[in-house]
């Protein structure tokens, strides 16, 4: 019978507080998440509070680890920074960071960083259709990030260059605020997703986002709704509609100029906003005549998570 191994994975993002346990088959042990708590109104936290939030989350995942987990560690893998790129850096992975090579000093096994973005990308991969792809598109769509990547695996993770995007904000954080100005709390982004899934109609309020050469500009799109909640701020599941359909037609065209671009058909969808149902099924429509195949995620990994970081901790120390 074989003696599985398994390794411990941590990811402390600015959204959430997550612990992973995986096996070198890959199964997934135990998946543990906590939101950061957000006042009402609020739009995110500041660092110092994100990071306060994190060093009390950490223990208390922990304990749930070990109420459902007895077995030991191989290594344990965390997510240090946001980007696998020098210069990368935000104070909330240093919770992650610390108790990573606290816990692996402990216990007298390594330990492995990856960035945030990587753990994102290898929680939809190794699931996926192309678990064995070594060069494929990208999308990292959350809160706080809005890009398109052109990947290629490497010895420790990812080598990824940045190829389209946001030149501002974040989808995530043009479908955040818009919640917060209709009374829902943050982040607002899976309410808002049931309510245009519900819509029976759709308002045609909202200019189309334009695209050119793989990139975007939000904050225009941004303006016009705040404008439009000025005067109404009422929950309208038919504007929320037009929202997310002017968010993710634009996300399509990027899409599409990014694969006529690099001459990738394969694109992997992660992060929060690649999970919302209306934008997946949206984007789907629009790609089926395309010729592009995109890849999402069925198993409740599009969101922050520690899975994908265990995963490749997994992956760089038994390769």
């Amino acid at each position: 019978m074989k003696n599985s191994k398994y390794i411990l994975g941590i990811d402390t993002s600015n959204y959430k507080t997550s612990v992973a346990v995986v096996d070198d088959d890959k199964n997934i042990i135990c998946d543990y998440r906590r939101f950061l708590e957000v006042k009402q109104g609020g739009k995110g936290l500041r660092q110092s509070d994100a990071l306060f939030q994190h060093i009390r989350n950490l223990p208390e995942l922990a304990e749930k680890i070990r109420e459902s987990f007895d077995g030991e560690f191989s290594a344990v893998a965390f997510s240090s920074k946001p980007r696998p790129a020098e210069g990368s850096y935000m104070p909330v992975f240093l919770a992650g960071k610390s108790y990573g090579r606290t816990l692996a000093a402990a216990m007298n096994i390594p330990f492995a960083a990856f960035s945030h973005q990587e753990g994102h990308i290898e929680a939809i991969k190794a699931y996926s259709e192309l678990k064995n792809s070594n060069n494929f598109l990208a999308c990292h769509f959350s809160g706080g990030t809005c890009e398109v990547l052109e990947v290629s695996s490497s010895e420790t993770g990812y080598d990824i260059d940045i190829i389209g995007g946001s030149l501002d904000i974040s989808m995530g954080q043009v479908i955040d605020r818009a919640g917060v100005a209709m009374g829902m709390k943050f982040p607002s982004g899976e309410k808002m997703d049931r309510l245009a899934m519900t819509a029976d109609d759709v308002t045609q309020l909202l200019t189309a986002v334009k695209v050119k050469d793989c990139r975007i500009n939000l904050s225009g799109i941004d303006t016009q709704i705040k404008r439009r909640l000025s005067e109404n701020n009422t929950v309208d599941p038919c504007f929320i509609r037009e929202i997310f359909i002017k968010l993710s037609d634009a996300a399509s065209q990027m899409l599409v100029q990014a694969s006529e671009k690099t001459g990738i058909n394969d694109i992997i969808m992660a992060g929060g906003v690649s999970s919302s149902c209306f934008i997946r099924e949206n984007m789907k429509e629009y790609m089926r005549k395309s010729g592009i195949n995109l890849v999402f995620d069925d198993r409740n990994l599009a969101q922050d998570n520690a899975v994908g970081t265990a995963l490749l901790g997994g992956r760089y120390i038994w390769r």
